[in-house]
């Protein structure tokens, strides 16, 4: 089960990521956590500058960042991608690894819901990229992380200008991502995702299993 998730900041990719990589067993990919984990690795690149205001990463590290991880043996059976490819060059650079991906799943909100998000409460789990929201998908344990114990924290990112600029930057390259795919035979699923984030999965899991039972007839 290989799966890309795409979806513009706030639409919940980290924690339906974190739901699909648990029911399929297979490990959540999340870029930016990949990217956070590697800014000594590549101090140079000042990616750590580049995420706080919001400007894409080149696309050769995060390639290059991508392949080391895919090639792990956990991601034999299958991964999702949280948030990659971000951009045509991206999408074209990952195809020529010759992935055969299954299933690309978009999630969508109106613009005014994904500011209102992202402006009041959502919380991350730096080492891993899962995300929390005060109101929609809050921790178990006020501002701890449900798996390591760990203190989640708030992105510097997440502010009004940022958050305007970051919507701005993805969906300028987000229609020639969505047109390369929707050319390609993948199933390819467009999801809601107003909804709380267990009602969401749902919906994504039955449509990922109506597709795999039509194809298999």
């Amino acid at each position: 089960m290989k799966i890309i998730l795409l979806g513009s900041p706030g639409t919940g990719k980290g924690t339906q990521a974190n739901l699909i990589s648990k029911k399929f067993n297979i490990p959540n990919i999340c870029t930016s956590a990949i990217l956070r984990n590697s800014f000594k690795r590549y101090s140079s690149s000042n990616i750590k500058n580049n995420i706080d205001n919001g400007i894409l990463v080149k696309d050769n590290i995060v390639m290059s960042l991508i392949k080391e991880r895919i090639k792990k043996k956990d991601c034999l059976k299958g991964f999702v991608l949280d948030g990659f490819p971000r951009n045509l060059s991206q999408a074209k650079l990952f195809e020529k690894l010759k992935i055969n991906i299954n299933h690309i799943i978009e999630l969508f909100l109106p613009k005014e819901k994904i500011i209102s998000r992202l402006t009041t409460g959502r919380m991350i789990h730096k080492s891993s990229g899962r995300t929390y929201h005060i109101k929609f998908n809050p921790p178990i344990k006020e501002k701890i992380d449900d798996i390591t114990g760990e203190k989640l924290s708030y992105r510097k990112d997440d502010n009004i200008k940022i958050i305007n600029k970051r919507l701005k930057e993805y969906f300028s390259k987000f229609k020639e991502i969505k047109y390369f795919y929707m050319k390609k035979k993948i199933n390819y699923l467009t999801i809601n995702s107003e909804e709380s984030p267990n009602n969401v999965n749902k919906k994504i899991i039955k449509k990922i299993f109506k597709k795999s039972y039509c194809l298999k007839k």
